[in-house]
């Protein structure tokens, strides 16, 4: 039987449960236990693809083409899990759920209620995901004291008496903030949090203490008397200038022992090698590069959470750090790309949605070609590297479908049908299909041709990435382009879907249709990330010899 830790979070959002959970299933993961991790998430949405990245930050996409909160990507980059839809139920997916049996009469003669219909369901939702796994870590999203989550709280209330107190534990995270003026670590906002938490019928076993400095013994013992937990069982959640250094912080704290005694899993030894080895990458790295990231969401940097974890793969895996430079592509259209691009060492123009900021990430994609600096386009990147090398190189008035359609030469379009690798049928869509109709959502397979840099950097022929986009490269202008010399390096088995392309009189410049971030982890960087990030090295190298060192090191 599956052992379950329920992580839920008081005082403030944004204080890390999911980036807590994720290091906790690696502290397992590390003692040979196989573990999975789940979010519930108490919007009313049925699951976040259309919502705003201003608003809930990245989509993470699965090999199943569910679309999900970005703290399963924290999950996958943390453990070797692999995610599926069930990994990630929305308060509206529970909703639909129930609303779906009791029109079907699955709840014939009885009055359908939050106790016990959705309780049930959001169990049955925890439950789905328990198989095969030696631990399972449910993440509750929002804040305790939110009345949007309140159904959740109690579905996991229940489940230990459903599965037994030896079986369940609960970890809260919470705040302990350092008030400078006091010169002190403050107490109550954690007391009056586990107080919320007991209000509900859930007497935490575990607390997280975040703090930006460690908690002395004195304060550990005064937050467990007033909170009613023991003393070895408050852990500081130290501010920590890494996230992966988070599984090593919290088992100084004697996170895991703690967690196996309570749910009675033996004695283990946490075998954290490969963590310290990824810490001591970051900390002491060889070399510095600098890529401008050209988007239209750069204000908020959750959007593109996955991109740069994977940035900084790409990074562990060359002996450097990442300087990411942030470019609003609106500003690139008010003042031309000069300004921001000509000291970088490589561009990253990644995927989105709609029209605004297109121009200019065009723009920044033509200052890439043309001087030569190494470029990386994914999803929508890739479509504008088309559209730029269309309109300049081929001189079309290219455009693609979704931006303009009524475009003369629409060298991106909506493909109304195609043959789907991953479901096995011919799929049909147009423009009046549903938003989510319309996408082509998960892993799909992808060949290569050999001798381009995707064929290097992955090594094989054969690979499957995952996908989250609308719009396809359109066949139509396939042999005017590659004439003119853009090179299709990777397509679908049957050689209609085109998923990256690449100019091969340029140091380095490949577009992927795909999302490559989404399977990128620091203990395996993504091979694309791994090359882009090593082009970059060897440009700057090429230019400026002693200026890609790290000051004090010494070039190897």
């Amino acid at each position: 039987m599956a052992k379950f830790i329920f992580v839920t979070g008081g005082v403030v959002s944004a204080l890390g449960k999911g980036i807590a959970a994720a290091a906790t299933g690696a502290l397992l993961e590390s003692m040979g236990l196989k573990v999975t991790l789940q979010k519930l998430d108490p919007y009313i949405n049925v699951d976040p693809g259309t919502l705003s990245p201003f608003q809930h930050g990245e989509v993470f996409v699965t090999d199943d083409g569910a679309e999900t909160d970005l703290d399963l990507g924290h999950y996958e980059r943390f453990t070797h899990t692999r995610n599926t839809q069930n990994n990630n139920y929305t308060t509206g997916k529970i909703y639909f759920n129930v609303i779906t049996k009791e029109r079907r009469g699955d709840y014939l003669g009885d009055t359908v209620q939050v106790v016990p219909h959705i309780t049930d369901e959001i169990k049955l939702a925890i439950k789905s995901v328990a198989g095969g796994n030696d631990v399972v870590l449910v993440e509750i999203g929002g804040t305790v004291g939110d009345i949007e989550s309140l159904p959740f709280l109690e579905a996991i209330r229940q489940m230990r008496y459903d599965m037994g107190r030896e079986n369940v534990i609960y970890m809260h995270l919470t705040l302990v903030p350092y008030i400078k003026t006091a010169g002190e670590l403050k107490t109550k906002p954690t007391q009056h949090s586990v107080m919320k938490l007991r209000e509900i019928g859930i007497q935490p076993d575990i607390l997280l203490c975040r703090t930006e400095r460690p908690l002395p013994e004195g304060v550990k013992k005064k937050i467990a008397l007033f909170t009613n937990v023991d003393p070895e069982s408050v852990i500081s959640a130290i501010d920590v200038e890494h996230i992966y250094e988070v599984p090593l912080t919290l088992e100084k704290e004697g996170l895991s022992a703690y967690v196996l005694k309570r749910l009675g899993l033996g004695d283990k030894t946490p075998d954290l090698a490969v963590w310290s080895n990824v810490v001591r990458n970051l900390k002491e790295p060889k070399n510095e590069v600098t890529i401008a990231v050209v988007g239209k969401y750069v204000g908020l940097k959750d959007s593109y959470k996955s991109l740069t974890e994977a940035l900084t793969h790409g990074g562990i895996a060359n002996s450097s750090s990442v300087q990411i430079e942030w470019v609003d592509a609106e500003e690139i259209e008010a003042h031309g790309p000069d300004k921001y691009l000509t000291e970088v060492d490589g561009v990253l123009v990644p995927g989105g949605f709609g029209y605004r900021g297109i121009e200019g990430k065009i723009e920044a994609i033509r200052f890439a070609r043309m001087k030569k600096i190494p470029f990386f386009g994914i999803c929508l990147g890739m479509q504008c590297a088309v559209i730029e090398f269309a309109r300049n190189i081929c001189k079309l008035k290219a455009n693609s479908t979704e931006f303009d359609l009524d475009s003369q030469s629409p060298v991106i379009y909506l493909m109304e049908k195609w043959f789907d690798f991953r479901k096995g049928r011919i799929e049909v869509r147009d423009m009046h299909s549903d938003k989510g109709g319309t996408m082509r959502l998960g892993a799909y397979p992808c060949v290569l041709e050999e001798d381009t840099n995707a064929f290097r950097a992955y090594g094989t022929k054969e690979l499957s990435e995952r996908h989250r986009h609308r719009y396809e490269f359109n066949n139509k202008f396939r042999d005017i382009l590659t004439r003119n010399g853009l090179r299709i390096a990777g397509t679908s088995p049957d050689g209609e879907l085109v998923e990256i392309i690449e100019l091969p009189d340029h140091p380095w410049f490949l577009g992927c249709q795909f999302h490559p971030e989404f399977k990128s982890r620091p203990t395996g960087p993504h091979p694309l990330f791994k090359a882009f990030i090593g082009a970059a090295l060897r440009e700057k190298r090429s230019l400026f010899p002693y200026m890609s060192m790290k000051p004090g090191k010494e070039q190897g």
